[in-house]
């Protein structure tokens, strides 16, 4: 069954790494850089502060640097300890029939840290963020799954890395904004309020 499983997963990368053209890859190797990501997490920033006022956005701002870090650990569990599953671009049988246009192929992608900290963070400033702003969660889901199909487009990951990554992403992102609820309630329970009553 397992095996099975891989074979479908190596086809469908397949067929969704071939759906590039040369045309679209300056474009899909930007949106996978971290740093393309800085122009939307200031205005994600600026929004937090507004709302939440400084103590409210440094209880905000621990809690995604801890999400990041949990969704990197656990990646790097998955990768190195767990399963040790190669990446496409170091399978030889595939390298005549994908396309790689990544700069660089790490060893091991089960699962997708990229997936898993675009998710996370999406599912977590959507969730700070929806009360004042109800489209702002699906715009950042689609900026993730974008981040995250960017991996496949590559050649760097295979789809079950990606939804796998995109899965523990959003369990953390969900959790992280519980615990960030009970910090804001610690920390900050009067600027909470002093918001409410707006």
């Amino acid at each position: 069954m397992i095996e099975q499983l891989l074979e479908y997963d190596t086809e469908l990368f397949l067929f969704l790494n071939n759906l590039g053209t040369e045309n679209w890859d300056g474009f899909w190797r930007i949106v996978t850089e971290k740093w393309s990501s800085i122009p939307l997490y200031i205005v994600l920033l600026i929004l937090i502060y507004k709302h939440y006022k400084l103590k409210g956005t440094l209880v905000i701002l621990v809690s995604v640097a801890l999400l990041i870090t949990a969704a990197d650990q656990l990646a790097n569990l998955f990768k190195y300890v767990l399963f040790q599953r190669p990446r496409p671009c170091r399978v030889e049988t595939l390298q005549e029939a994908m396309r790689f246009v990544a700069d660089g192929c790490g060893r091991y992608g089960y699962f997708s840290a990229h997936a898993a900290n675009s998710m996370g963070a999406a599912v977590f400033l959507g969730l700070v963020l929806q009360k004042w702003y109800k489209y702002l969660p699906f715009l950042l889901l689609f900026w993730a799954v974008l981040t995250a199909y960017s991996r496949i487009y590559l050649g760097v990951h295979y789809p079950l890395d990606i939804i796998t990554g995109m899965f523990f992403g959003g369990l953390l992102g969900w959790l992280f904004y519980i615990l960030q609820q009970w910090g804001q309630r610690k920390f900050n329970k009067p600027a909470i309020n002093d918001e409410y009553r707006r």
